[in-house]
């Protein structure tokens, strides 16, 4: 149980800006090419209460993390809302709000591997602030490579309906009331990380690059 409490106070802080930041880019870019839905919600806000959804992001992971001794945490925030039809060109603007929220989660990775490289700098001896640090790094590119996976509801599926030939993209679309089983499935079995796995070493291998110099 004290490994399970640790596991959440480490990973508190990081989840809750990978979260929020995710979803309210979303609603800014959205309110950027003509949707303000989002905005007149208050779902384009920093305040993490806006984007928190009870079951998701809190009973779910914490639930999880209870049956798999913290080996397994899945859950997901309250998606922002976005009217496609009043964007000003809906199927070009749904790609660059789709790509939004991820982006913002490899952003807040790159962040977090620069201050690690700052604590490391300072001789911090503490270590729950590089727990939180890596905690930080990996919950975003977690973020980043699940969202990115191409299968409606996640970003991923909408930049590739934006993307397909109308005549192809209205079908796929039709599978999105089944994404999330779809996901939940390949989690399960581990397919998932034939995907997210090589995404994810990219880009550790790229912040390594862009900070080595700075060690």
């Amino acid at each position: 149980m004290n490994d399970i409490i640790q596991t959440i106070t480490v990973y508190a802080i990081p989840v809750i800006f990978a979260i929020t930041l995710h979803e309210a880019a979303h609603g800014y870019v959205a309110k950027h090419f003509g949707d303000a839905t989002a905005f007149v919600q208050g779902r384009v806000t920093l305040n993490p209460l806006k984007h928190i959804d009870p079951i998701g992001t809190i009973v779910i992971p914490i639930v999880l993390a209870i049956l798999t001794a913290g080996k397994f945490v899945f859950g997901y925030a309250k998606p922002v809302p976005v009217s496609f039809g009043n964007l000003r060109n809906p199927r070009r603007h749904m790609i660059w709000v789709a790509l939004a929220g991820p982006v913002a989660n490899l952003i807040q990775a790159l962040l977090w591997s620069i201050f690690g490289v700052v604590i490391v700098l300072l001789a911090v001896q503490e270590p729950f602030f590089y727990a939180v640090v890596n905690a930080g790094v990996l919950v975003n590119l977690v973020m980043f490579a699940l969202n990115l996976f191409p299968v409606p509801p996640l970003d991923g599926g909408r930049v590739l309906a934006g993307i397909l030939p109308m005549r192809l993209a209205v079908p796929y679309s039709r599978i999105e009331p089944y994404g999330f089983f779809i996901v939940l499935a390949l989690v399960a079995t581990g397919l998932l990380n034939a995907w997210m796995l090589p995404i994810m070493g990219a880009m550790q291998a790229l912040f390594a690059a862009m900070i080595r110099p700075f060690l």
